[in-house]
């Protein structure tokens, strides 16, 4: 956690690293299907190919856990795989934002604090005509 936290956390960074989790999350559970469930994934192998569909949301239905705790790790991996999508949106989306607000530049945000400021005094002159 360290090492995620050593530097500011932008959107690119938090996108590796979910990545990286997601990935790793994946691995394990390609290889912890195959102990858990040895009867529908007779090799680590077919466990890899099951978790890779599995946390990428296709789901082929070529393989699938038939054991409660096979069950239990698929749910896991899919929620993992729906929260790394979710991740991925969100990164795109702030470096398109990111984008814009780099090319509005300063101007935009002197646009904003004057149309601020303009509300500020039109509100303040309403209060002093409602005091009279």
């Amino acid at each position: 956690m360290r090492f995620v936290l050593r530097k500011p956390l932008t959107p690119g960074r938090a996108g590796r690293a979910i990545a990286a989790v997601t990935a790793i999350v994946t691995v394990i559970s390609g290889v912890v299907i195959r102990v858990v469930d040895p009867k529908d994934f007779d090799n680590v192998w077919l466990g890899l190919w099951w978790a890779a569909q599995t946390v990428t949301t296709v789901g082929y239905g070529d393989v699938v856990p038939t054991q409660t705790g096979g069950r239990l790790i698929a749910a896991f991996l899919m929620l993992s795989g729906i929260g790394f999508v979710t991740v991925v949106t969100a990164v795109i989306t702030a470096a398109f934002l990111e984008t814009i607000r780099r090319r509005l530049g300063e101007h935009a945000d002197a646009e904003v604090l004057a149309k601020l400021d303009e509300l500020s005094s039109r509100i303040q002159a309403l209060e002093s005509a409602l005091r009279r």
